[in-house]
């Protein structure tokens, strides 16, 4: 195993279709090992890190500022040597806190110093337009490329890609919503940033808006959390800086060929959170779309896709989809490909073969299921339609149960009175702290890879025993006997095959 992750590929599904069957569901596990610990070289075009911090006047109460101040600190501490950061101020305008002027500085240990100085000094007052502060994040981050006055212009339907190959990231903090600018203008901020920076970012306390949140870090392809207590947030940015600093491959991307006359309907992140990557797929060539991942170290990511195929005779075997994980190539090289794996086809007419159900498709079909439930619940409970709340809250209760996820099952115990788990059977509770709205709300889309049994709806004999993961195995009837022709092909079969 080299420095460099690895990445494999593994495909869970049921290869097997009924007569006339059309739609095929799998789960496509990428998952990048290295050696060692795990932490690798840097990225080869190396890292750069802005970390950027509300400092509206919300911030002075309630000790908020403050522990910004300190997480902040910590932050910058753990920046390894080299990585190019800086510290940005948010408010009405955003301002440079460290380095002065509109530029990034290597981390040392003299820079790291002065920027810990520098953000000791923070105070808070103005207003809060995020989208101006995430432009101001896209001017930095663009300084490290090579000048791009003389290139073609993006092409449209294409995905972005950073030419110097460097993992680039942001923290965001904030508190409250988005008041001083319009969404037509956060939006606008988002498609110019988007494909240039990977953001991730916290709303401390309970004043800020959990959807805005989830746009934002979609749109760049981080994940979001709610802090309640400002004590956690020093914590916190230690976790995302370090996590930051250990990926080592930029622009990792999933392609998928599919065959002529089918379509791909759907493709979902579903681990470690539910992100629906559909709308961001990107033409690559005449039956391929390219979807973003991001930036990748040593970790595993689980992925849901539809695709819907021409259906075909009894016995006909194919290749429904043909997923690759691409990297771009270094110095202008040709992009590389790091694995692949194929979704097969057959169909039958043995019953007992078509209408096996695969667990992991199951399980994450539940988990996509889950968070719809929650997030529409909560969102009828907020305009007073108590009887929808009460149905899709009832729903994700359970949901929760069946796929094992235990830390929402408990969030909505703070929502509901959970009279009957197995049937959904719930009362909302009339007393509801916004804290526990917005983590329920906020933490919807965490998912959990493998089901566990909740303690409280074990029988009470069993109930001291520790809940077990299930066994990381695929649970799907062997593969076709006959592994069809096109599915070891290098490149993918003709069209007038397919």
């Amino acid at each position: 195993m080299s420095e460099r992750p690895e990445f494999t590929i593994r495909v869970d599904h049921n290869p097997y279709l009924p007569a006339g069957g059309r739609e095929m569901h799998a789960v496509v596990t990428v998952e990048a090992r290295s050696d060692g610990d795990g932490a690798g070289p840097p990225a080869e075009g190396g890292a750069a890190e802005i970390i950027i911090i509300d400092t509206s006047g919300s911030m002075s109460y309630g000790g908020k500022m403050a522990a910004a101040r300190r997480a902040a600190k910590a932050a910058v501490g753990v920046l390894r040597d080299g990585v190019r950061f800086a510290v940005v101020a948010g408010a009405n305008r955003p301002r440079m806190i460290y380095p002065q002027g509109e530029r990034l500085v290597e981390a040392s240990a003299s820079t790291r110093r002065s920027a810990a100085n520098a953000v000791g000094r923070l105070e808070a007052a103005g207003g809060t337009a995020i989208g101006s502060w995430l432009r101001l994040a896209d001017r930095l981050f663009d300084g490290l490329s090579p000048s791009r006055g003389d290139d073609p212009p993006h092409p449209p339907g294409r995905l972005r890609r950073n030419p110097d190959g460097a993992v680039k990231h942001a923290i965001l903090l904030t508190d409250g919503k988005n008041q001083h600018e319009s969404d037509e203008e956060l939006d606008a901020a988002l498609r110019q940033c988007s494909g240039h920076f990977l953001c991730d970012a916290r709303g401390v306390g309970t004043d800020w808006e959990v959807a805005e949140l989830r746009k934002i870090t979609s749109a760049l392809l981080g994940g979001f959390l709610d802090v309640p207590d400002p004590k956690d947030l020093e914590a916190d940015f230690l976790e995302m800086t370090r996590a930051a600093m250990g990926k080592q491959v930029a622009d990792v991307a999933l392609r998928v060929w599919t065959p002529q006359h089918a379509e791909l309907k759907l493709f979902k992140q579903m681990v470690p959170t539910v992100d629906d990557l559909t709308g961001k797929r990107a033409r690559s060539g005449a039956q391929t779309a390219d979807f973003p991942l991001g930036a990748w170290g040593s970790e595993k990511r689980e992925y849901f896709l539809s695709v819907q195929v021409r259906p075909g005779e009894i016995g006909r075997q194919m290749r429904a989809a043909w997923v690759k994980v691409i990297a771009p190539g270094s110095g202008g090289e040709a992009e590389r490909e790091l694995a692949s794996g194929n979704v097969l086809a057959e169909w039958t007419d043995d019953e007992a073969l078509s209408t096996r159900i695969n667990k992991r498709v199951a399980h994450h079909t539940g988990q996509s299921e889950l968070a719809d439930a929650i997030q529409e619940g909560l969102e009828a409970r907020r305009e007073g339609d108590e009887d929808t709340a009460t149905a899709r809250l009832g729903r994700a209760v359970v949901l929760a149960r069946e796929v094992g996820n235990e830390q929402i099952a408990e969030l909505l115990d703070k929502v509901v009175d959970v009279i009957d788990p197995v049937t959904g059977t719930v009362r909302l509770k009339a007393d509801v702290s916004k804290a526990d709205e917005m983590s329920l709300d906020t933490r919807s889309v965490r998912t959990v890879r493998t089901a566990r049994t909740r303690k409280s709806d074990l029988p009470p004999e069993d109930q001291q025993k520790t809940p077990q993961d299930e066994p990381d195995e695929p649970d799907e009837p062997e593969a076709p006997r006959d592994t069809p022709r096109d599915a070891q092909r290098d490149t993918p079969p003709d069209e007038a095959g397919s």
